[in-house]
């Protein structure tokens, strides 16, 4: 058997578009400031695509969702994890499991903890556990300029 690792990290920055709202774990978060990005900014979804695509060799979140590619332009969080799972079982590659750790002094996070858990735990079809953490006030997400999360994945085949 086949087993592979990946991790992914993903950053962005908060925006100050009143229209935008804040994606994250591929949850809507009303009432939140959302985040910058191409598409809807969700750091613990594009981490976890990030660390899928790795660990199976498919590729990383840059080539497979660049910037350069109008058609994920305002794509979600979900929608990008939805593909990134396709791509995998496409080439043989099964989900063992993924972890998040989302880093950022907000929004609070375990409220709605099993909500995203369960949600992405679907879109991947095999368990997402999702922590977070804050940085005690330290660096730019301490500062509350945005949200970074890192993701683990296990991949077989």
């Amino acid at each position: 058997m086949d087993i592979r690792v990946g991790t992914g990290i993903d950053v962005h920055a908060f925006s100050t578009d009143q229209s935008r709202m804040l994606h994250l774990a591929c949850l809507e978060w009303p009432g939140e400031q959302s985040l910058e990005g191409h598409s809807d900014a969700d750091v613990a979804a594009h981490a976890a695509c990030d660390a899928l695509l790795i660990a199976s060799g498919v590729g990383d979140l840059g080539t497979v969702f660049g910037t350069d590619q109008p058609e994920w332009a305002g794509a979600s969080g979900a929608a990008l994890l939805q593909e990134s799972v396709r791509l995998l079982r496409e080439e043989g590659w099964q989900i063992a499991n993924v972890s998040i750790q989302i880093v950022g002094q907000r929004p609070r996070f375990l409220p709605r903890k099993n909500d995203a858990e369960a949600t992405m735990s679907a879109v991947v079809g095999a368990p997402v556990s999702i922590s977070a953490t804050t940085t005690d006030h330290l660096g730019f997400t301490g500062r509350s300029e945005g949200i970074a999360a890192i993701a683990t994945a296990l991949v077989t085949r």
